[in-house]
């Protein structure tokens, strides 16, 4: 009987959980079937967005301990395994010593993003290591670059020119890149038009690979549009990354700059700092409980909706404010607190809701009065973060989003909101909900103030700042005005510090267009808003854009960010995943489909000899007895 083909597209995280599946469910295969598994991808196995060569000081934005690609167990969580691969603790540096050198690596480590992809490329390995003889793999080191239906099968172009016609297909290839927007093109036009009178103007639309930004010359001027996590990744990359060091703790924190390193300005929309998560004092496990924000309420809210749409500001929002509200009491009070009848009080709503928007309707004199706001902000927030997630009942409140997230979903995927109000969600809450629970580790927002005082970094602007650029001067502007007027500063790089959302129409991929113009996939849509994301239906096939799902075929992760939420987080250690569900779903549902194929297709007579030719130094077939 010939083997079963499936190809998985994209090796990171999302395609190592579906071949973990595949090892999972082998024995439930057909009795005499065989299944090939292609694995495509450029990089090394399991390692996707996270590369193991890349720069010690780009961190997890996660406590390590609570990172697992084995949420149920069966393997070492991300912590676990750097214990067992003999790294320990120095200061903040981790080095695989083998010996009792240094510290152990603590529950609250942040580790290097470098040992992640090390790590999940051990996982990768392992994973191999378990397939049983029922399951052949073949690597190939590429990209897929088109699919072309064959029937009930799919023929997979690669990038140099390989096909393979395969059973199954599995897209799972993870962050993307975006086509060039109109403000991209403005502002590298902008910088290309005039080099000739400011050798250090320069143009960025993303700062990653982070090496791009050694184009960034010393001492000029560099403004970062963001204040989040990948804004964190570029000042580590134009400080430390550049010999510059950090020295003591907390709020002790002092920089001492290498003198290569750029004048940095920093703004955004709203121009306010993500806040640090607090020490976590829950365990590796642990979470908030919730009472008022669950599953079972949102869906009995979306019962009760003839079309099952929610509006999330008056219906869904309360709720969580609710749940906010309660974390702070029961933390305030150090005791627990009877949830029945339980209702915030005016304060607690008023301090929910500065959470939300510590700005509100306030005003600044100028660049001056804002600077102290946030350097004041910067602090109090801190001062929380230290106290921790169980002591805090500001940190408290604002982990309910984290934990929640069940919640969230059940809310928000496949158009439970209505498109109005799904607009709204996305333009405003997830902003906020980002900035107040998943923001960076405590020392990353220590240093940020040290570099301030420094004189290192500043800010750019405030609310409301705009980006402009001055021919004249041949230098990019950022504009706020203040009741006082407006302040403008000058830079001569300009760095995005932003992951967009993927929407396929605009994603740069060969190969997402090649499935939009084969009618092979298609955007999602909520009625008239398109919150990206390709569509698929609950069992996670891609709709194609006559309507019915593509056959044989399952999108994951941060492709269907739109008719799913959250699709980027990893699994946590030894709690039921999401992420896990959605690659168990879709391999159990090939299985099943194996099942009714109980007479497989015939591999085509010329696939093996291509396979073997192509196979070269760049790629190995892999058999694992």
């Amino acid at each position: 009987m010939s083997p079963l083909r499936v190809a998985v597209l994209g090796v990171g995280p999302r395609g190592l959980s579906v071949l973990q599946k595949i090892a999972d469910v082998a024995g439930e295969l057909p009795p005499g079937l065989t299944l090939e598994v292609h694995l495509i991808d450029p990089g090394d196995g399991g390692q996707g967005a996270h590369p193991a060569r890349q720069p010690a000081h780009l961190l997890t934005n996660t406590v390590a301990s609570q990172v697992s690609m084995y949420a149920e167990g069966a393997g070492p969580s991300f912590t676990e395994w750097a214990a067992e691969a003999g790294y320990r603790a120095f200061d903040a540096a981790y080095h695989p010593t083998g010996d009792d050198s240094g510290e152990p690596v603590g529950e609250h480590a942040y580790l290097p993003r470098r040992l992640l992809g090390a790590y999940l490329s051990s996982v990768f390995d392992r994973t191999l290591g378990s397939l049983p003889d029922t399951v052949r793999v073949v690597q190939h080191r590429d990209r897929a670059v088109d699919v072309v239906p064959d029937g009930e099968r799919h023929t997979v172009r690669l990038a140099r020119g390989f096909t393979l016609t395969v059973d199954y297909l599995f897209l799972t290839t993870g962050h993307c890149e975006r086509v060039p927007t109109p403000e991209d093109l403005a502002h590298g036009e902008f910088a290309r038009a005039h080099a000739d009178r400011n050798p250090h103007l320069a143009y960025f639309s993303t700062p990653y690979p982070v090496d791009l930004l050694q184009r960034i010359a010393p001492g000029s001027t560099v403004a970062v549009q963001g204040f989040g996590l990948t804004a964190h990744d570029v000042l580590s990359e134009l400080t430390a990354g550049r010999g510059g060091t950090f020295h003591g703790a907390g709020a002790a924190t002092e920089y001492r700059p290498s003198g290569r390193e750029p004048r940095i300005l920093l703004f955004s929309r709203q121009c306010l700092p993500f806040s640090a998560r607090g020490v976590n004092q829950k365990g590796v496990t642990g979470g908030h409980r919730a009472r008022f924000f669950t599953p079972e309420a949102v869906r009995a809210l979306r019962a009760a909706r003839p079309d099952g749409k929610l509006d999330f500001v008056a219906e869904v929002l309360p709720l969580l404010v609710r749940e906010m509200a309660y974390a702070y009491r029961t933390t305030q009070l150090a005791r627990p607190v009877p949830h029945e009848g339980f209702e915030p009080s005016p304060r607690e709503r008023r301090i929910v809701a500065e959470l939300l928007d510590p700005l509100g309707a306030r005003e600044f004199d100028g660049q001056d009065d804002f600077r102290e706001f946030f350097t004041a902000y910067l602090d109090d927030d801190l001062a929380h973060a230290e106290l921790g997630n169980l002591t805090s009942p500001v940190k408290a409140a604002t982990d309910v989003v984290r934990d929640t997230r069940a919640a969230l979903r059940e809310a928000v995927e496949f158009g439970g909101l209505t498109p109005a109000s799904h607009r709204v969600f996305n333009a405003t809450y997830v902003p906020v909900m980002n900035r107040i629970a998943f923001g960076p580790p405590r020392h990353r927002n220590h240093q940020l103030i040290a570099l301030m005082r420094a004189g290192v970094v500043d800010l750019a602007g405030g609310p409301g700042s705009t980006l402009g650029t001055d021919a004249q001067r041949a230098r990019f502007t950022v504009r706020t005005d203040y009741r006082g007027g407006t302040a403008t500063r000058y830079a001569d790089a300009l760095v995005i510090a932003r992951l967009d959302a993927f929407h396929p129409e605009r994603d740069r991929s060969p190969l997402t267009s090649r499935l939009l113009e084969r009618g092979l996939v298609r955007p999602y849509r909520n009625g008239d808003f398109a919150p990206g994301g390709l569509d698929i239906d609950e069992a996670g096939r891609p709709l194609t854009a006559a309507g019915p799902p593509l056959r044989g075929a399952w999108a994951l992760g941060y492709l269907v960010e739109g008719p799913r939420f959250y699709t980027h987080a990893l699994p946590r250690h030894g709690l039921a995943s999401q992420f896990t569900r959605d690659a168990e779903a879709a391999v159990h549902d090939m299985v099943a489909d194996t099942h009714r194929r109980r007479t497989p297709a015939a591999t085509h007579p010329h696939d093996s000899a291509q396979e073997t030719e192509h196979a070269g130094p760049e790629r190995t077939s892999v058999s694992v007895p």
